[in-house]
C-alpha cells in the first residue's frame, strides 16, 4: 500500500505549472481528499484540515481580494501549515503576493492549473485515490479482451503466457504478465495493473523475456484496466468435475470487489486462446442480459413438458 505521493508526482502526471515553491516539490501527500478553504477564510479555524490539498478557484480568490493587505497576509499565513503539502488553483488564475509570500516562509509550493476548479478536484481526487488505494499482488496474466479485463490464472506451467501470447497475436492486449497489481477504484471496480519493472514484458519458456510492445507495437499493451472475468487455468483429470452448462457462478472477492470466477480444464489439444475469447464474449453477452444456459434450461423444460403432454 501506498502512504503517500509527493507533490513532484501530482505534477508530472496533471501538467500543473509550478508558480512558486519548485524546491519543496518533495512534500508529502498522505490523502486523496482536497480542501477549498471557505470559512477559513473569514478566520475559523478551529476545524481547519490542513493536511489536504488546498484548492482555490475563483470564489475563494474574489474573496480573498475583498480583504486588505494586512488581513490577507494573516489569513495566508494561517492557512499555510506545515502539514499542508500544497496549493493548487484553478484556471490560470494567479496567486495573491500575501499567499506567495506565507507559502514561501512555510516550505510549500503553489501550483496553476488550466481546467475549472471543479474539474481539478476531480481530477487530483482520481489520481490520488488511485495512489494511495490498497494494493494487493495475484500470479497471472491480465489481458484486455474486445474491452473485457480477463485475468487468467493458474498453477506455474499451465499455459498462461502461452496463451496470452496467442490472444495478442489475435488482437487483444497485455496489461500485466506474472504478477498482477490490484487496488479498488471504487464499491464496485477493480483495477489491475502491471509492476513498473514488469510493464509490457512477457516470459515465454523456452525464449525467455520478451518486450511486447516492441514486437507487436503500442496497440498490443494497455497500462490499465479494470478485472471484469478471472478464468482459472487448471490441468484436466477425469476425477475433477467442471462446470458444463454454465448455469452456476463462482464470485471471487478480491479488496471486497466481487469477481466472476470460471475454471477451464487443459488438456492437449484445445485451444485455449479462442476458449478464453469465446469466455470473455460470452461474459459481456451475460452482462447484456442474454444468457445461453438460461436460455437452454426454458427450451429444455417446455420439451420436457410437452412430452409429458404427448404422454398423457
Amino acid at each position: 500500500m501506498a502512504n503517500t505521493v509527493t507533490v513532484q508526482e501530482l505534477v508530472d502526471s496533471s501538467g500543473y505549472i509550478v508558480l512558486s515553491g519548485e524546491e519543496f516539490l518533495g512534500n508529502k501527500i498522505t490523502t486523496s481528499e482536497i480542501s477549498r478553504p471557505g470559512v477559513e477564510l473569514t478566520g475559523f479555524f478551529n476545524f481547519y484540515p490542513s493536511a489536504r490539498i488546498q484548492l482555490l478557484g475563483k470564489t475563494e480568490l474574489t474573496f480573498i481580494e475583498r480583504m486588505t493587505a494586512e488581513e490577507r497576509l494573516i489569513v495566508m499565513r494561517r492557512l499555510c501549515s506545515k502539514e499542508t503539502p500544497c496549493f493548487v488553483i484553478g484556471r490560470k488564475l494567479q496567486a495573491p503576493a500575501e499567499l506567495t509570500k506565507a507559502a514561501e516562509e512555510a516550505g510549500i509550493p503553489i501550483l496553476s492549473a488550466q481546467s475549472r476548479t471543479t474539474r481539478v478536484s476531480s481530477n487530483i481526487t482520481n489520481f490520488l485515490e488511485a495512489q494511495l488505494a490498497e494494493r494487493v499482488s495475484m500470479h497471472g496474466v491480465f489481458v484486455d479482451i474486445f474491452g473485457m479485463g480477463v485475468m487468467i490464472t493458474g498453477d506455474s506451467g499451465v499455459g498462461k503466457s502461452e496463451t496470452a501470447l496467442e490472444l495478442i497475436q489475435k488482437g487483444h492486449r497485455l496489461v500485466a504478465d506474472d504478477r498482477v497489481d490490484l487496488y479498488q477504484h471504487d464499491e464496485n471496480t477493480l483495477i489491475g495493473e502491471a509492476p513498473g519493472i514488469l510493464r509490457h514484458l512477457i516470459e515465454i519458456r523456452g525464449i525467455g523475456i520478451i518486450d511486447v510492445m516492441t514486437l507487436f507495437g503500442a496497440g498490443a499493451v494497455k497500462q490499465t484496466n479494470e478485472v471484469n472475468l478471472i478464468v482459472n487455468l487448471e490441468l484436466w483429470s477425469k476425477d475433477k468435475k467442471f462446470e458444463r452448462l454454465g448455469s452456476t457462478e463462482e464470485i471471487v472477492n478480491i479488496l471486497d470487489v466481487g469477481i466472476p470466477k470460471i475454471t477451464i480444464p487443459v488438456k492437449t489439444g484445445r485451444n485455449l486462446a479462442i476458449i478464453i475469447e469465446v469466455a470473455a464474449m460470452n461474459f459481456r453477452a451475460k452482462t447484456m442480459g442474454y444468457n445461453a444456459a438460461e436460455t437452454f434450461e426454458r427450451n429444455l423444460e417446455a420439451l420436457i413438458k410437452e412430452n409429458v403432454q404427448k404422454n398423457d
